[in-house]
């Protein structure tokens, strides 16, 4: 199995958050912490998808968290990068739809906001 990996980085008002592996129940406490701790630090969060070989529901459950813990602290929460079938995970729970950048992906969105 996959071993799954959350790596952030931080630029100006952005976090990034790239995860890979596979994001499955055993990965979804770091997947949360991760993404929760980006929230914390950033008021635009982007998270690349990119590297996701698996998605479940523990991992969507993670991504829905952390979206409204940003919504709490009116600060943003996308994703960008899925691909296969971690993008059609996403299409089929509505859950793709709920994180789409909605056009603010790049850097100067978060200072607009």
């Amino acid at each position: 199995m996959a071993r799954f990996e959350a790596v952030t980085s931080v630029e100006g008002h952005r976090a990034a958050v790239a995860l890979s592996g596979e994001c499955d129940l055993s990965a979804r406490e770091e997947c949360t912490a991760a993404l929760l701790a980006a929230v914390e630090t950033s008021p635009q969060v982007v998270v690349d998808l990119g590297g996701l070989t698996f998605l479940d529901s523990s991992g969507v459950h993670a991504l829905v968290t952390a979206f409204r813990a940003a919504q709490d602290r009116g600060r943003r929460l996308s994703v960008v990068g899925a691909a296969g079938m971690v993008a059609h995970v996403l299409e089929i729970t509505g859950v793709g739809g709920l994180l789409s950048p909605r056009g603010d992906a790049d850097a100067d969105g978060a200072r607009n906001g």
